[in-house]
């Protein structure tokens, strides 16, 4: 399928959320175009995954708008343009490649076309030997590559990322980061959470850090790995526990302007 139109830049504005009387997300505000790879950084509880969550459509802001390219409502391209693969992903009771087949069933893709297509993605991150194994029989790290793979078969323009590589040992983690790479290496812009400061800089091109549902910094990861501006960032970066830090850390919104990049200048 062939798209006329770029859903990027990402242009997010304002955006809260609440759960339960609590506001989870803070007047968020911030700009992703094309090509770049966006490490999210914070401790548990920051909002990470559910910003995720909001800019993929699972979930509707309570105030502010998640903007695709002047699109402010998920249409159906939007939609068929951005993937999301999640920390525990679910695999279908059927082989590894029957997973990606069907994928590529709801996408309205030709039977004939369908097996090639998800064969070649199978080779391609390392699994073409397990093509016809019960993806339920699979490692973790084998199942969160068959999820990328699952997603990058559709060619996504923009590809979500929650903590890929979470609980998984050097080797997996290593595989992992060669998917992602290849991904992005593809044309997909990638936007992913992380806990790993050594795997944000080696994959990113640009840091979000968030901090109670606030954006604190937003700057590129040479810039924020080299010395960030906000104080709970250079924290965090030092490994210090950052739950007994002050609640608002900055008035009227609480992001240091000093510090958020604006990426549209």
């Amino acid at each position: 399928m062939v798209y006329s139109s770029s859903i990027l830049p990402l242009n997010v504005r304002d955006i809260s959320f609440e759960a339960r009387g609590k506001r989870l997300i803070k007047d968020l505000s911030f700009t992703i175009d094309a090509g770049s790879r966006t490490m999210i950084l914070g401790a548990n509880g920051a909002g990470k995954s559910l910003l995720l969550r909001l800019c993929h459509g699972l979930l509707d802001p309570m105030a502010g708008v998640v903007d695709w390219n002047g699109n402010a409502t998920f249409s159906k391209h939007v939609r068929e343009r951005q993937a999301m693969v999640f920390q525990r992903p679910v695999m279908l009771r059927r082989t590894s490649i029957a997973n990606i087949e069907y994928t590529l069933k709801l996408r309205g893709v030709d039977k004939a076309e369908r097996s090639e297509r998800a064969y070649e993605i199978l080779k391609r991150i390392g699994l073409g030997r397990l093509a016809n194994q019960p993806a339920r029989v699979l490692s973790f790290g084998e199942q969160q590559r068959l999820a990328m793979a699952r997603a990058w078969v559709i060619n996504p323009e923009v590809l979500f990322l929650d903590e890929p590589s979470a609980s998984l040992d050097p080797s997996a983690t290593h595989s992992i980061e060669e998917t992602i790479s290849a991904i992005a290496e593809s044309g997909t812009t990638i936007i992913m959470t992380t806990h790993d400061l050594g795997q944000a800089r080696r994959l990113g091109t640009d840091v979000m850090f968030m901090h109670r549902g606030r954006l604190l910094e937003y700057t590129s990861a040479e810039s924020f790995f080299e010395g960030p501006q906000n104080d709970l960032a250079q924290a965090f970066l030092r490994g210090d526990l950052l739950w007994w830090k002050r609640k608002e850390p900055y008035p009227g919104g609480g992001i240091d302007q000093g510090a958020l990049r604006n990426k549209e200048d």
